[in-house]
């Protein structure tokens, strides 16, 4: 899915409730397109980890305009599924990230050297 609209449209479809009752959390999930203007903004928070990390954010579930409660875990992987077909670790996103000597921080930089 390309917007979070539909993402929130299809958790309406899926739990019940207006699409309005899972905006922000789908806004959430796709806020870090505003600095990563790709697919690769999905790294930071479409896994595993940022999943939990909405949970934390906006409490272990909500309650829709149909009174029903849904738990925020169940949102996120609904959206995350949506866009990547799985739920991936953290770690599959970052074992594609090629290792720079930048990375290793000014002082193992200078250690790696001797």
């Amino acid at each position: 899915m390309a917007h979070p609209i539909e993402h929130a449209k299809s958790s309406a479809r899926l739990f019940g409730g207006r699409a309005e009752d899972y905006q922000a959390i789908h806004d959430w999930f796709d806020d870090s397109k505003s600095y990563v203007a790709d697919f690769r903004h999905r790294a930071l928070r479409h896994h595993a980890e940022g999943i939990f990390l909405a949970q934390r954010i906006f409490g272990q579930s909500i309650t829709n305009s149909e009174n029903r409660e849904v738990p925020v875990r169940y949102i996120g992987e609904q959206h995350v599924r949506e866009d990547l077909g799985r739920i991936p670790s953290f770690q599959d996103w970052i074992a594609e990230l090629p290792i720079r000597p930048w990375m290793y921080g000014q002082k193992l930089v200078a250690y790696r050297k001797l």
